[in-house]
């Protein structure tokens, strides 16, 4: 094997091992996203999984379930969302923005 070709493997494999390791510490981070000004709280983990959402029982209105299930939603998806761009920004750190297709799969 050529050795510009072994190196080649070498810093894939390198890569690789980066990638994975950031990939952990986002899976352990936790991300808040609020909706309602503060009535619904929603948490969730690097991994995407819903770790707990809390609501502001002195501003939410327990006869009108639509809209906590609404500001739920709401919560979530900014959670998510804060978790995707730090994932994002994480990962295309280490890649230096190339798309390198299947190679690190």
């Amino acid at each position: 094997m050529p050795k510009d070709m072994r190196q080649l493997m070498q810093q894939a494999q390198q890569m690789q091992q980066q990638m994975m390791a950031a990939q952990q510490e986002l899976a352990d981070k936790t991300y808040e996203g609020t909706a309602g000004g503060g009535v619904v709280t929603a948490v969730v983990r690097g991994s995407g999984e819903l770790v707990s959402v809390t609501f502001d029982p002195e501003v939410l209105d327990p006869d009108d379930a639509e809209i906590a299930g609404d500001l739920v939603v709401a919560a979530v998806n900014q959670a998510l969302a804060a978790m995707h761009a730090d994932a994002e920004s994480s990962m295309g750190g280490l890649t230096g923005g190339m798309d390198l297709g299947g190679m690190l799969g």
